[in-house]
């Protein structure tokens, strides 16, 4: 592993544990060279899941594209980055559920997901991701999926 502090090569691992419920492997590390500690995670690369959009084109699912999405649903809200990481496993881990099968999902379906998990995580993200993904034309249709949280 390259040291991000020196770039030399060589490091030992101090420790490892489990991570994000035991779907990844958190290890720390120790340049052999300047003795700067960091970080790495390793993952299971799983199959590559693709997206089909509402126009019938498909693209390559994108945890940065889901992330921009979630964090701008929330933008100035009081969470921080562990919770927000935490909160995007949960989609993906439901995402594979459904699509374990065939390897691709509908826009449609991870939208869903994505307000299903929001909905539980933080009301107001949601009512924001809601607003863009529904695609609200007027006042009334906001105003009736407010009521739907109660």
């Amino acid at each position: 592993m390259k040291c991000p502090a020196c770039g030399h090569l060589e490091d030992k691992v101090i420790d490892s544990r489990p991570a994000r419920e035991g779907s990844a492997i958190r290890r720390r590390r120790e340049c052999m060279q300047c003795q700067a500690r960091f970080t790495t995670y390793e993952f299971i690369e799983g199959t590559q899941l693709s997206v089909q959009k509402s126009d019938g084109s498909r693209e390559l699912y994108s945890r940065a594209k889901l992330s921009r999405g979630v964090e701008s649903a929330l933008t100035k809200r009081a969470h921080n980055d562990a919770q927000v990481v935490e909160l995007l496993d949960r989609i993906e881990r439901e995402l594979q559920l459904q699509a374990v099968a065939t390897g691709e999902i509908t826009s449609r379906e991870l939208g869903e997901i994505v307000l299903s998990q929001l909905r539980a995580f933080d009301e107001v993200a949601y009512i924001r991701f809601a607003s863009v993904y529904r695609r609200f034309q007027d006042v009334q249709e906001f105003i009736d999926e407010l009521k739907r949280l109660d």
